[in-house]
């Protein structure tokens, strides 16, 4: 919601927005566009003159002071998936990024790789690539990066987002069940994907993984559109001498190298996510060779194992990992990069599904490259942590100032130390606290 306020700022409108919790750096990039931000929801939030109101999906239901508000001041809205729609994508070739994990990191690469081949595309990333400095701009036609994501659309709007956008180029990267607050289960997911791809045009292209059942059982059931496969090996994009930690490797196009990516990133997740990027930016004209070098100076995406603190002897690491998968890829990566210096990972359940409790008997695998692990064990969760999650690698901690207190003893006693915090909330400013406590 905060990267369609910079759009429509961009595209002429006087906006204004409101949430219940603003926190950085979404609230930062938001100020810094002149665009005044109001907390919590509240009746008197809504601008008198207000010609439109752009509803999000997330905490907004009936009963919310605003949408009462809304409803009861009978005010035009829409949902903001249907706004750009509507509004910006009609005109545009819209290159869609969508699956469970990767989505944010994959179309920062793709916007990327179009700005460097001097393409000038519009972008809408659900992150801030640091490449940018902004998660989202209108750019030149014809080309509209988006990350597509498959959660429902608003309130009186139950379609995924992605539904909106009538993509050209479509990159699924993977399926895995997520979003339990609204999906039954993994089949719900696909469903919503079948009717994505009902949508992709006939001279489009769908890039997706050669080896990921999910997506496949998706793709038989119906794709009236060309496909390209990416995969470590054996598929149309895939890489040879692989650096163990991931920072560097060879593209290979139809079994011939075609570029060499040398980049700060870490983990075979993000050596998919470049594959898939790579395959996107070819379908609108972009040459592999000219992706490969426009990667190796891609520089991430902020909270996306972010280095937001750093000495000789102490690394810190915001990352927004919330589920199983991205946890242990993330930190498989890193530690694969720091060899044998001790890793703490710091992590906040903040997801409805992690908090659901849907993933509890996944997680302790997931953490099993990292030396020891905290969690923080929230007021609001509805699954018994220490059943799942006890060890003595492991604490389970439930306020976060016995939380940092705990995580500067560690820090002072594990040197050289790599902490990543893991969160896809604002966790109460703690990535802060522990700095200035530091």
């Amino acid at each position: 919601m905060g990267s369609i306020a910079l759009l429509a700022r961009e595209a002429g409108h006087r906006v204004s927005g409101t949430d219940q919790n603003v926190y950085p750096p979404m609230s930062t990039q938001l100020a810094d566009a002149g665009i005044q931000l109001t907390s919590p929801y509240s009746e008197e939030c809504i601008p008198t003159d207000t010609d439109l109101v752009i509803v999000g999906n997330a905490g907004l239901p009936r009963g919310n002071p605003a949408v009462e508000t809304v409803l009861n001041r009978r005010l035009p809205y829409v949902s903001g998936a249907q706004w750009l729609g509507q509004q910006l994508l009609t005109e545009r070739w819209v290159i869609a990024i969508s699956g469970t994990h990767g989505k944010t990191t994959t179309a920062s690469m793709v916007a990327w790789i179009l700005e460097y081949a001097g393409l000038k595309p519009g972008y809408l990333i659900g992150g801030i690539p640091s490449n940018f400095g902004q998660s989202a701009a209108l750019g030149n036609e014809p080309f509209f990066v988006i990350e597509a994501d498959e959660y429902d659309t608003s309130y009186f709007d139950r379609q995924s987002k992605f539904l909106h956008y009538s993509p050209q180029t479509l990159v699924i990267n993977n399926l895995e069940f997520d979003h339990a607050d609204i999906f039954e289960n993994l089949q719900a997911i696909q469903n919503q994907f079948h009717l994505l791809l009902r949508r992709i045009p006939g001279n489009g292209m769908v890039v997706h993984p050669k080896n990921d059942r999910h997506v496949h059982e998706v793709i038989d059931r119906g794709c009236w559109t060309p496909t390209q496969t990416f995969d470590l090996n054996n598929a149309d994009f895939c890489v040879q001498d692989v650096v163990p930690d991931g920072s560097e490797f060879s593209i290979c196009v139809s079994e011939k190298i075609v570029g060499r990516i040398t980049w700060s990133l870490t983990g075979m997740h993000n050596v998919q996510n470049a594959l898939a990027a790579i395959a996107a930016a070819r379908h609108v004209g972009v040459q592999p060779s000219v992706a490969c070098s426009a990667l190796s100076e891609f520089t991430g995406v902020k909270r996306r194992l972010e280095l937001i603190h750093s000495d000789d002897n102490l690394s810190i690491y915001d990352d927004f990992a919330h589920h199983p998968t991205a946890i242990q890829s993330t930190l498989t990566g890193l530690r694969a990069k720091i060899g044998t210096d001790t890793l703490l990972a710091v992590i906040e359940p903040a997801s409805h599904t992690m908090r659901l409790g849907i993933h509890a008997t996944t997680l302790a695998n997931a953490i099993s490259s990292a030396d020891h692990t905290m969690w923080f064990n929230p007021a609001n969760i509805n699954w018994d942590m220490r059943q799942h999650l006890s060890g003595t690698a492991s604490e389970i901690i439930n306020d976060t100032d016995l939380l940092l207190s705990r995580c500067k003893d560690f820090i002072e006693k594990h040197q050289p130390l790599h902490v990543v915090i893991m969160s896809n909330g604002g966790f109460n400013g703690f990535h802060e606290k522990l700095i200035a406590v530091l």
